[in-house]
């Protein structure tokens, strides 16, 4: 009887804990929001931009090493987005591989041409409220891993046309990576509640209207 005991009470135990995990799971999986490309346009807040205050280095910080594995954020994309591996030596150093700048529609072999670009620019998201956010915020932004749409290795060349324009004044010049990009930008500026001028809202509405009206998944940040 003991014995007998002694299994009932694991049973019961063992379905206390599958029911107390099942609400955290299903919280963590509805976090996700989803939206059509022409909703997410009219959806997303109009408000003018401001630039004051704004400094790269200070609002924002470089490149950290997040999971302190020895690769601070660019290596990370790098390795992340390679179409060949490079292989890894030392702290972090890459050597060989190859990358796609679908920006441009441009093949790379040496890393060191590669910029690593924020799709919505420090800048820009500055001017379109990370101004109110904490410090801690900002570093997490600028390096933020968890979503591949949010920092894209391409050519030098293309990152320092785009600058921090916005797809009011630059879009990619690939004729095939229009939809991309816009889809992109949109998803970062909902998933950190990030605000459109005027413009840009414009901007978008055009591109989005000759886009398939795709779904947009995007889980916002805390």
């Amino acid at each position: 009887m003991h014995s007998m005991t002694q299994t009932l009470l694991a049973g019961l135990l063992t379905c206390a804990a599958i029911t107390a995990t099942a609400p955290a799971q299903a919280a963590t999986t509805a976090d996700q929001e989803s939206v059509t490309l022409h909703q997410a346009v009219a959806e997303l807040p109009v408000a003018a931009e401001d630039r004051t205050g704004y400094n790269r280095e200070s609002s924002f910080g470089g490149w950290i090493d997040a999971d302190h594995d020895g690769c601070s954020t660019r290596p990370e994309v790098l390795l992340d987005e390679a179409v060949t591996a490079p292989e890894v030596t030392g702290r972090c150093t890459l050597t060989g591989g190859t990358w796609y700048s679908w920006y441009d529609d441009t093949t790379i072999n040496d890393a060191r041409a590669l910029d690593i670009d924020h799709l919505v620019p420090l800048a820009e998201s500055w001017d379109s409220g990370a101004s109110q956010w904490s410090k801690e915020r900002r570093v997490r932004y600028a390096n933020y891993l968890d979503d591949p749409r949010h920092l894209v290795a391409v050519t030098a060349r293309s990152n320092r046309s785009k600058s921090d324009q916005d797809p009011a004044t630059w879009m990619p010049p690939a004729a095939d990576a229009t939809c991309r990009y816009t889809a992109d930008w949109i998803s970062v500026k909902l998933t950190w509640g990030l605000t459109i001028d005027p413009a840009e809202r414009t901007a978008l509405t055009t591109l989005a209207d000759n886009c398939p009206d795709q779904s947009i998944d995007y889980t916002p940040t805390s």
